[in-house]
């Protein structure tokens, strides 16, 4: 779906920071709105988006349990 979104969990990558999970959290907003830069009326719900989704992603990624 968001080629450019990269796997952010062990053995992809060792550390992740928030600016990855922002990054990756805006590409799937982005994808989903079909909205690259949304228009001012649309912008705080776009925000409020892209915060919950980094949110879930960091929750996400420290509940899983990586075997190997």
């Amino acid at each position: 779906m968001c080629r450019s979104i990269k796997t952010l969990r062990p053995p992809y990558t060792e550390t992740v920071t928030s600016e990855d999970t922002r990054a990756a959290a805006l590409q799937y907003v982005r994808k989903v709105s079909g909205f690259r830069q949304p228009a001012a009326h649309n912008a705080e719900a776009f925000e409020l988006a892209v915060e919950r989704v980094a949110a879930a992603t960091e929750e996400l990624l420290a509940s899983l349990v990586v075997r190997g």
